[in-house]
């Protein structure tokens, strides 16, 4: 008998024992193509040997030191790195352990930077329907998924939601794709006008929406109206990159395909590639001098910020990824995966949407193709799809609510960057064998 608390009580997992570039291996043997990455985190395979040596090596000089007390050589190299390929004013780097840390780290500085300037007034966050932000309560309040959050709704702060820029479902019949993204764009006004511009901290959005909605991009300049509508009203701008960032999209920083740049921007799960859990909160120069020019303390902090085995991970990672130019790979790899889908499923009867950016592609299931239909969520078929695929010995990553929390499936790529011309047609094979397995017959 197991003692683990694993994430369903009635799942029997078989165990991994190994692996090896883009596989997993089970204790029987079976390989399966990790063609979701897990979550997107494992950008680099899981056996990279340059990473593997930094880790080890790391941990044979120093394993831990309270960032309390000292600072440690790979945390201030790491920083140093990502900061010189931030965009815009981006200028100081605070590590956590993972996504939901940074967003909540956030979510704070955002609040604290306004008290530091004598504007006590600004506590609202404004955020986006169908948004995930992490688990954590305030993380999770930040995020606009109906069903991650509905039994933990007493517990959580109250957080307005405007709609998500989802061209797909939401483009209104003869309205342009340009008019659409500034009609959706134009809700942050409006929503900070109700509030009371000054009573507004922040906004906060994935630039490509992952786990909720399956890799949905916004559309050409409606993030460039998102920054202005902040900027008229002193409110910061805070991008989770968590999922959607560290190169996954085809750049190192999504919000580069965008044209845009945050006052604060949230990062992991590429970050550490897997080999380490690690994460980041990025933000300006002119938060950080905020801060530093007034209490000098920002009230935050968890025990494991900083980790130097957790830094020198993450700095071998990026340093794989900018050293093979990884990043650009990530690009011509998702066109290639992407005209694979189109090809396979481009004409299928029951899929909708073929979308994304880089190896970050969603397929999006619909009972009505011409309508845009749902299928009745009572058939579980992300459920279904995920199980077959799996079965197939590949790991996707399908989810329900895709819509509105409870209506639309939808299944997320985001394999390794190292994905090869084979394994992507590994990939489409297997996904075709678990779509068909799962659709209903009649």
């Amino acid at each position: 008998m197991s003692h683990v608390f694993p994430r369903h009580t009635k799942a029997q997992l078989p165990t991994a024992v190994a692996g090896d570039g883009c596989y997993l291996i089970d204790s029987n043997g079976k390989r399966y193509f990790d063609g979701s990455g897990g979550a997107a985190v494992s950008c680099l395979g899981h056996s990279d040997a340059a990473v593997i040596a930094a880790v080890q090596a790391q941990v044979g000089k120093l394993a831990f030191a309270h960032t309390g007390f000292l600072t440690s050589e790979p945390a201030e190299a790491l920083a140093d790195l990502l900061i010189s390929k931030a965009p815009g004013s981006l200028q100081r780097v605070y590590f956590v352990a993972g996504g939901s840390e940074a967003v909540e780290a956030a979510i704070k500085l955002a609040r604290q930077y306004h008290l530091e300037r004598g504007e006590p007034a600004r506590r609202h966050l404004i955020a986006r329907r169908q948004s995930y932000h992490g688990n954590t309560l305030g993380a999770l309040a930040a995020g606009g998924n109906a069903w991650r959050r509905q039994q933990f709704d007493p517990l959580l702060i109250g957080v307005s939601h405007i709609a998500p820029c989802y061209e797909y479902a939401d483009r209104a019949e003869g309205e342009t794709s340009f008019d659409y993204g500034q009609r959706v764009a134009n809700e942050l006004e409006a929503e900070i006008l109700r509030l009371g511009p000054e009573t507004v901290m922040a906004f906060m959005a994935e630039p490509v929406v992952g786990a909720t909605s399956g890799a949905v991009p916004a559309v050409a300049g409606y993030f460039k109206r998102i920054r202005e509508i902040c900027d008229q009203y002193g409110v910061l701008l805070i991008l989770d990159e968590v999922m959607c960032g560290m190169g996954r999209t085809g750049h190192l920083f999504a919000c580069e395909a965008d044209n845009v740049a945050p006052d604060i921007l949230c990062i992991a799960k590429g970050l550490g590639a897997g080999y380490q859990p690690i994460g980041a909160m990025l933000c300006s120069d002119e938060i950080y001098g905020a801060i530093a020019g007034g209490s000098g303390f920002f009230q935050h902090g968890h025990t494991y910020i900083g980790h130097p085995v957790a830094t020198a991970a993450g700095l071998a990672v990026v340093g794989q990824m900018l050293g093979r130019d990884l990043v650009t790979r990530c690009q011509t790899m998702g066109e290639r995966l992407q005209d694979a889908l189109v090809e396979r499923f481009g004409d299928h009867p029951h899929v909708g949407d073929l979308r994304g950016r880089g190896l970050f592609r969603g397929v999006e299931l619909v009972s009505d193709r011409a309508g845009k239909t749902p299928f009745d969520p009572g058939l579980g078929l992300a459920a279904k799809v995920k199980k077959a695929a799996f079965d197939a010995g590949l790991i996707c990553y399908p989810m329900s609510g895709t819509r509105d929390g409870r209506l639309g499936d939808h299944i997320l790529l985001a394999p390794p960057f190292i994905i090869s011309e084979a394994q992507i047609t590994e990939v489409v094979d297997k996904l075709e064998l678990a779509i068909t397995a799962s659709l209903p017959t009649s």
